[in-house]
């Protein structure tokens, strides 16, 4: 008879070394290799775009903390690090020193790679559904799109697509406009 598995907890990720990147999905702890440069360019530019004008900007809208590759604890066996999520600063004063944070974000933006497309789009789409987060946005660098969604009834309904040519407005962050062909590295010449 097999033994019942122990389902892993935060402090089982703490207990990694410091380089490996690692979340806990449903008690399993799930490892990922680094990012491609794509990625990283792309969430780079979202932080510039959403962050800049949301988070930091004196002269944007304002209002949220916008962060990059946080712990998120949605329960003790469900702990992710969204490649960034936004919260509302009338519902998360600040986050400054807290690791994990256990406050669900108002916003998560996932980057797309070949190791996670299938885990960002099924498992943490569920996952954040679940747990109520208002907005989730895919970044796919491979395909050059932004993905859209709002939660309306604990699911999840398309706000809208946009390619690389596309300046939008995209929901919750409609106050500015996106340039999304600037989340990706310039095309190569014909």
């Amino acid at each position: 008879m097999e033994a019942a598995r122990k389902l892993k907890t935060y402090e089982d990720l703490l207990d990694l070394p410091e380089d490996v990147r690692a979340e806990l999905h449903a008690g399993e702890l799930v490892t990922q290799p680094g990012g491609l440069p794509d990625h990283g360019h792309a969430q780079l530019g979202m932080g510039r775009f959403i962050g800049g004008p949301f988070g930091d900007d004196t002269d944007g809208p304002g209002g949220w903390w916008i962060l990059p590759e946080v712990d998120v604890r949605f329960t003790r066996h469900d702990v992710t690090r969204p490649d960034l999520a936004g919260w509302r600063r009338t519902r998360l004063p600040s986050p400054s020193g807290i690791r994990p944070i256990d406050v669900v974000p108002d916003w998560i933006c996932e980057v797309l790679s070949p190791s996670n497309a299938r885990h960002d789009r099924v498992f943490k789409a569920r996952l954040y559904a679940a747990h109520g987060v208002p907005y989730y946005w895919l970044v796919d660098p491979a395909e050059r799109i932004l993905e859209a969604y709002v939660l309306k009834d604990s699911q999840w309904l398309v706000a809208g697509t946009w390619d690389d040519t596309a300046v939008a407005r995209v929901p919750p962050f409609e106050a500015v406009e996106l340039p999304v062909g600037r989340l990706f590295f310039p095309r190569p010449p014909t």
